[in-house]
């Protein structure tokens, strides 16, 4: 292991109290951590685009033979619930900002997940803040002013912290050792347990996170021996840390067993990231045959066949090895303006936990503090006195092809579908270009995978010239005028500052979704082109500097190498 790393250069501005966290030991921690790991990191990134073009070019996902003996043996498991996450039926998503952290900490939930990641536009301010937030939290100082002007502060037994950082293809240009930027997911997790560490071990629980975006158990080793460098080299008992892995992605989903293996010292469960494992498999399969091809995506839920498939080996995989697992979030945002449609949006939360809970599932997301009483409630309703299920045994027959196969689904594609996609695109990216990266649209909390699974489905539709229900094939010239429609509703109306933030979301929505290939991740272009601080912003962003920095599908035909 490397241990050899460069002196960190700040190069994003200082804000208020950006001196308590981006000090000058916290970033030579974050520097060891990245002269240990940056290499691994790379060569594993390069691994997803070698594996990408495998798939593209019609290799089919299978479970490893190289590690069956993991999977086969009955002995190993996972480690004991660490304190604090014990009891993990109702868990709430929101950002790392004081009024939602608050609301979060005092919800009745038992977990907040604080999400630097999809629910956070990744603004150097935004991140710095939200470090900020959860070092205010972690010390019980936390507390917001609000409208009525009063303050508003954490109350007495806070749901317990688990932070989100960014996933392993992002990188924090805001911060360069020799010129380069540094991975982001080092950065974020280096700040927040350099910090907090040890004050979270004191309060009685300790440094929990959620890992995203992981693709396959060689990236939860990676993580683990982050994990293991970090507690020694800040004294901390090994073991400390526990982790929950996002199975979000189609390659993880095979690899389920082997993720909790790498991290069985440090693991805290599994869950399952629904709208990115739907993202996930269009990005999978954009170039195979309409066989792959999903419909609108509302018509794709988690009783659809391949995404049942998909749970129930989550939920049998995690109970064999006696760790929790967690379902994915109820995104409604009740609203307080109707009475009748808040209590249709309550039934409907209740309905879908209550079905989870009897899938299964230990515990389940919310992204909204006024529908944790009806997740908990569900959960009770099924569970009774229990906290979890991890005694709960299923066996289950899921195969390599049951987790992929669209049988059984009915493949419609609508005029509707295509017009809902680019109108939620348009409206969550108008809003995460300005820095915010959670949305109320329609009364749903949507975060960044709604964009993901918006503009993936565009591509995927144009790249095949999908036929509509309606008849006619989607066409750029379709798309074109959908979404000038489109642009022409949402910006009646605005003055020039809000027409400008949507002419900014049209911008990245056509590079993201129009172009000749398809981007792993908007998040990438869009971080460079209007989040970064303006000395660093590139204008414009080049395909070919996109093509440099991230994992990008290259339509079948293209020049040879045009994959980076």
């Amino acid at each position: 292991m490397c241990e050899t790393h460069g002196t960190p250069t700040v190069r994003g501005e200082m804000h208020p109290r950006f001196d308590e966290i981006v000090t000058p030991e916290a970033l030579a921690f974050v520097a060891t951590l990245d002269g240990a790991f940056a290499g691994r990191r790379a060569e594993l990134l390069a691994e997803r685009r070698h594996r990408s073009k495998q798939i593209s070019a019609g290799a089919d996902l299978d479970f490893l033979p190289e590690t069956a003996s993991i999977r086969a043996d009955p002995t190993w498991k996972v480690a004991a619930p660490a304190p604090g996450l014990a009891d993990r039926r109702c868990e709430l998503v929101a950002p790392a900002t004081p009024k939602m952290a608050v609301h979060a900490l005092n919800s009745g939930a038992k977990v907040w997940l604080a999400d630097l990641e999809d629910a956070t536009a990744p603004s150097w301010r935004n991140i710095v803040d939200g470090q900020i937030t959860l070092y205010d939290a972690v010390r019980g100082t936390l507390s917001y002013e609000s409208s009525d002007g009063s303050t508003q502060t954490v109350d007495d037994n806070p749901a317990t912290i688990v932070m989100r950082p960014r996933g392993w293809h992002l990188c924090e240009k805001h911060v360069t050792i020799d010129g380069r930027p540094i991975s982001a997911s080092l950065f974020d997790f280096g700040i927040y347990f350099f910090h907090n560490a040890r004050k979270l071990i004191e309060n009685g629980a300790g440094p929990y996170f959620y890992l995203p975006k992981i693709e396959s158990h060689l990236e939860a080793r990676l993580w683990n021996d982050v994990f293991v460098l970090a507690q020694d080299r800040l004294g901390i008992p090994q073991g400390t840390i526990r982790a929950t892995v996002l199975i979000e992605t189609v390659p993880a989903a095979y690899e389920m067993d082997e993720i909790l293996y790498e991290l069985r010292t440090h693991c805290s469960g599994l869950a399952d990231g629904r709208w990115d494992y739907m993202f996930s498999y269009v990005r999978t399969f954009a170039h195979r045959g309409n066989e792959f091809v999903l419909p609108d995506r509302d018509k794709i839920t988690m009783t659809t066949p391949f995404m049942r498939a998909y749970t129930k080996l989550l939920v049998a995989t995690c109970h064999k090895r006696w760790t929790h697992a967690i379902a994915g979030p109820a995104a409604v945002n009740p609203t307080r303006q109707d009475e009748e449609s808040r209590h249709r949006a309550l039934a409907q939360v209740r309905a879908e936990k209550e079905r989870e809970a009897a899938e299964g599932f230990d515990g389940s997301w919310v992204a909204h503090p006024a529908v944790v009483e009806t997740c908990l409630a569900a959960f009770r309703s099924v569970l009774g006195d229990r906290i979890d299920q991890r005694s709960l045994r299923q066996a289950v027959d899921v195969t390599a092809r049951d987790l992929v196969s669209l049988d059984g689904t009915v493949q419609t594609i609508s005029l509707q579908g295509v017009r809902t996609n680019v109108s939620v695109a348009l409206r969550y990216l108008a809003s995460w270009v300005a820095g915010r990266g959670a949305v109320a649209i329609d009364n749903l909390m949507e975060d960044a995978a709604t964009v993901e699974i918006s503009r993936a489905q565009l591509w995927q539709w144009l790249y095949h010239q999908s036929q509509l229900a309606e008849g006619p094939q989607v066409t750029r010239e379709l798309l074109d005028r959908v979404i000038d429609e489109e642009m022409a509703k949402l910006t009646r109306g605005l003055d020039d500052e809000a027409t400008g933030r949507y002419q900014a979301a049209r911008e990245v929505l056509e590079f993201v979704a129009l172009a000749d290939y398809l981007p792993g991740f908007f998040t990438n272009y869009a971080y460079v082109r209007y989040l970064t601080d303006q000395a660093l912003r590139m204008k414009p962003t080049s395909r070919e500097d996109l093509r440099q920095s991230e994992h990008v599908a290259t339509p079948a035909g293209a020049a040879a190498g045009a994959v980076a």
